[in-house]
């Protein structure tokens, strides 16, 4: 049989998308949530990467421009904002421009999700303009947990590992902040503003100390950004009906691909709460665990030691893993609710417990819409008035967990609304939003205004 001759294209995939050192290359990173993205790059910054979060939104029709429109609505974004970044960059400097100097970050996962496969796709496009086929496309995946292994040194790796996880709890704890205060704010805006300084704040924080892992100090700064920004309360004000946000990730986090969605059930008399980023790398940590337990037990009934022992150690560290996490992350809250009682985040093993409980899902199918289902009845049982799910046009978890969620809320009597986007403004949107809210409102008014 002949020797198989690997074509050119796939040669690519593997060669331009993966894993490998981004020292001395800027890196480019799609905007996301907004806090969590510049406190990303900035945890970046202190290990000495050129990271930078690029405009977004800007380019959404480049993005359609070279897409069919069966991709979800994120992959056209977020394929945009690299387009739009390269273009301009070129423009501004000319014949000194140089591709290889650029890396774009966009991660992946595992599973049926096609967001797995935006990096190809993004990979073929960028191929498409030989002046930017030089950008090469580094990622972390779900395959290893997000493991930093291969784009940053060794001796790096792990200690960036912590201050990301802790950069993202506070990214997460500061969005809590802004949703439980902008709505009683007794001066308009008073509350985005003092984010951003307290933003800018914890940025040069993270860029300046980061390596040592100053994580006293980006507390004490969570304590006293909590403690200015429930001044600016005004308590005379009744307590609005809670919304709780799920749903697909990127589309929930990021404000103008979902159109402003928070604002917009803020207009309408709402409080909102979305699902946090935190909540989806405790899963993803949680699956690897739920992997090794299997793997755990196979070995023992096959009766190798060897392998068994092997696997024991991975456990191990994962279940330390998981400890760590849930103990920085209820650190970094505790700092904040002697001043502000925003929301708790989920823990996923309760969202767990919860499908188990209802028969309504597994965590053995996996995808957000474990995460979703699970998380929409843990903010019923909390106390929310209505859920929302949010998730780009075909989105098959999010079909999944509307298919499952719709007819059970109903029967609770709990106000639910999908919504789905593609980058089209639907002309029903306001009235499906201030009928949703109205509805909240009287769910509300049905428990006794409770606060």
């Amino acid at each position: 049989m002949g020797k198989v001759v690997e074509h050119p294209v796939f040669q690519r995939l593997r060669s331009d998308v993966g894993k490998f050192n981004i020292k001395g290359k800027k890196l480019l990173i799609p905007d996301m949530a907004p806090f969590g993205a510049r406190l990303f790059a900035s945890c970046l910054r202190a290990f000495d990467v050129d990271a930078i979060v690029m405009e977004t939104y800007k380019g959404l029709e480049l993005g359609k421009e070279f897409t069919s429109g069966k991709e979800c609505f994120p992959c056209q974004v977020t394929l945009g904002d690299i387009l739009y970044f390269l273009r301009k960059e070129r423009a501004r400097l000319g014949s000194s421009f140089d591709p290889e100097k650029y890396v774009y970050f966009l991660p992946e996962s595992d599973g049926p999700c096609r967001f797995g496969m935006y990096n190809k796709l993004q990979r073929l496009v960028l191929d498409r303009f030989p002046e930017f086929s030089g950008v090469r496309i580094a990622y972390l995946t779900t395959d290893d947990a997000y493991s930093t292994e291969g784009i940053l040194p060794p001796e790096d790796a792990s200690t960036f590992r912590k201050l990301g996880y802790v950069a993202t709890i506070v990214a997460d704890v500061f969005d809590r902040m802004t949703w439980r205060v902008r709505p009683y704010e007794h001066k308009e805006g008073i509350t985005d503003e003092f984010m951003q300084v307290a933003l800018a704040a914890m940025q040069k924080l993270v860029e300046e100390k980061g390596r040592d892992l100053p994580f006293d100090e980006m507390l004490d700064l969570v304590a006293d950004t909590a403690k200015t920004v429930a001044s600016f309360m005004d308590s005379h004000q009744p307590r609005r009906p809670r919304i709780g946000i799920v749903g697909e990730i990127y589309l929930r986090t990021h404000p103008a691909s979902n159109q402003n969605l928070i604002r917009e059930i803020e207009g309408f008399g709402g409080e909102v709460v979305d699902a946090s980023v935190a909540e989806w790398i405790n899963y993803v940590s949680y699956e690897g665990f739920r992997k090794l337990s299997r793997r755990l037990r196979q070995e023992w009934k096959k009766g190798n030691a060897s392998n068994f022992f092997s696997v024991l150690r991975k456990w191990l560290g994962q279940t330390i893993e998981i400890a760590w996490q849930a103990l920085q992350q209820k650190k970094v809250y505790d700092r904040v609710f002697p001043y502000l009682d925003i929301q708790p985040d989920h823990a996923v093993w309760t969202i767990e417990r919860h499908l188990k409980r209802y028969g309504l899902f597994s965590f053995d199918i996996g995808t957000e819409a474990a995460l979703s289902i699970g998380g929409a009845i843990e903010y019923i049982r909390e106390g929310f008035d209505g859920i929302v799910n949010v998730f780009p046009f075909t989105c098959m978890p999010s079909t999944i967990c509307s298919a499952i969620l719709k007819p059970f809320l109903d029967s609770l009597r709990i106000p639910y609304l999908d919504v789905a986007y593609d980058g089209s403004i639907q002309p029903n949107r306001e009235v499906a939003i201030r009928t949703f809210m109205y509805q909240a409102q009287q769910h509300r008014l049905q428990r006794g205004n409770r606060r």
